[in-house]
Order: structure tokens, then C-alpha cells, then sequence
């Protein structure tokens, strides 16, 4: 069973315009059903497209066998193909790669002027205040509580607030330990 043209263009790796273009100017054929056998299509595009570094007489070969209604439909000078190939990426890819590229940096514009992106460094430095501020809050919060509850308890303050003042740094220093990552 054939492929249809957009099918054998996957199977290629090429566009269906590049597999039209073979098949209007009798580089590869179809079947009567319009359908295409990728292996005889194969064969027929390796013998019948000419190396575009050097010029060969397959070209020639190519018109002799070409039935006439393909050969006047042919234009009068062939033109390159619009996927030119460089090192693996058509230029359609390249092309297509750029307008993405630049949607996504204009849709990163936009998001920054309506105010919905916040400057990556400015958020950390903002994170470190709170964190600092939350610390120093509990650093100070023995001192203030200590003498209170030593006296509701009815036990030595100075022992207590040392044994609170331990207990919150302790603390401290396991939260410490935490490293929140930030990418």
C-alpha cells in the first residue's frame, strides 16, 4: 500500500512541497491511485535528484525519461529547493526556530510591563530580608518571654531562658540547614 504525499514527505524527512516538486518534474513516481511506494520512490529520488555540489548528467537522464506531460509542466530553469540544507536544519526550520524565539521574548516583554515577572534577583534579595527578619524575631523572642514565664511557673528565669534561648537556636540552625533552591 502507498503513502499519500505528505506521508512519504515524513518518511523522507523533506516537505510535501519538495516531494510535489519530485513528483512534477518525474523525479519519483506515483501510482495510479495517487499514492506513492516509498521504496521504488526511494530508489527513484537517489538516482534521479543530482548531487547539488557538482553538476552530473543524471539530470539529463531525468528529462529523457520524463513523460511529456511533466515535461511541460517543468518550469525553463530549475531553481533550489526551498529547504535548503545546512549542517542538518532546513532554512524553513531556522526561520521557524526565529519567529518562536521572538514570540517568546516579546510574550516575556509583555508579562514584565503588566507587572505579572518579577526580577529573579530582586525576589532573593527579598526572601533573604523576610528570612532574616523572621530569624532575628525569634533570636529575641526568649529574651522577651522568659522572664514572663518564669514568673507564671514559678521557676528560676535565668535558667529558663537560657534552656529557651538553646531550644529556638537549635532550632534555628536546623532550619538553617535547609537550602530552598531558587531556579
Amino acid at each position: 500500500m502507498g503513502l499519500s504525499i505528505r506521508a512519504y514527505a515524513r518518511h523522507r524527512g523533506v516537505s510535501h512541497v519538495a516531494v510535489k516538486k519530485a513528483i512534477d518534474t518525474g523525479r519519483i513516481s506515483q501510482g495510479t491511485d495517487g499514492t506513492i511506494d516509498p521504496e521504488q520512490a526511494d530508489r527513484e529520488w537517489e538516482q534521479n535528484t543530482a548531487s547539488p555540489r557538482k553538476a552530473s548528467a543524471t539530470p539529463k537522464v531525468a528529462a529523457a525519461t520524463k513523460s511529456p506531460r511533466s515535461v511541460a509542466q517543468e518550469p525553463a530553469a530549475e531553481s533550489p529547493t526551498p529547504t535548503l540544507s545546512t549542517g542538518g536544519t532546513s532554512l524553513l526550520q531556522a526561520r521557524t526556530v526565529n519567529e518562536v524565539v521572538k514570540a517568546q521574548t516579546n510574550k516575556v516583554r509583555l508579562a514584565r510591563l503588566k507587572g505579572d515577572l518579577v526580577d529573579r534577583s530582586q525576589a532573593i534579595a527579598h526572601v533573604f530580608r523576610l528570612a532574616r527578619t523572621e530569624r532575628d524575631a525569634w533570636l529575641n523572642w526568649p529574651a522577651r518571654i522568659s522572664a514572663q514565664m518564669a514568673a507564671k511557673l514559678e521557676v528560676d528565669a535565668h535558667a529558663l531562658h537560657v534552656a529557651i534561648e538553646a531550644a529556638v537556636r537549635e532550632h534555628l540552625m536546623e532550619l538553617g540547614e535547609l537550602r530552598a533552591r531558587v531556579d
